[in-house]
């Protein structure tokens, strides 16, 4: 199970290509192999890059949906439009797809964002931008963690 952890600060080259950070890489050493994903997010402006095996499962969640409902069915065809298959060249180089490079707003300065089963992709500013955002994380922790209590996972 996929652990990825750590914020990166990264470049474009002038062919769209980033360098996956060796601190990245090794945490991904097990399935990198199988390739990766990448998506726009649902909810902010970035894109979210999955290993295969979490793509995999992600795809499983979908193909649960039924497809005669119409909500479903935008849904599906919303989420995956785009999804890009992707692979690290022999360097540890990955081509981002241009489109979902466009539609995120990058520049040439990007950040990675290691979120235990994916990585997201930020533009630097855009990152620091929300990173600024007044949020209250003592109430937000309350709302989400909360309920959860201490059961160690299990």
């Amino acid at each position: 199970m996929l652990n990825l952890l750590g914020e990166y600060d990264c470049r474009l080259d002038a062919k769209g290509r980033v360098v996956l950070p060796a601190a990245l890489r090794k945490q991904l050493a097990d399935v990198a192999s199988q390739g990766f994903v990448m998506n726009r997010d649902v909810f902010r402006p970035c894109l979210v890059l999955y290993p295969m095996p979490e793509w995999e499962r992600t795809n499983t969640m979908l193909r649960r949906l039924n497809r005669f409902v119409e909500k479903n069915m935008e849904f599906i065809r919303r989420f995956t439009a785009g999804a890009t298959p992707l692979e690290l060249d022999g360097t540890g180089r990955m081509l981002l797809p241009y489109a979902l490079v466009k539609d995120a707003r990058m520049g040439n300065d990007i950040k990675l964002l290691g979120l235990g089963d994916r990585i997201e992709v930020w533009d630097a500013k855009a990152y620091a931008d929300m990173r600024g955002e007044k949020v209250d994380l003592t109430s937000l922790a309350e709302d989400v963690m909360g309920s959860l209590g201490n059961d160690d996972g299990k």
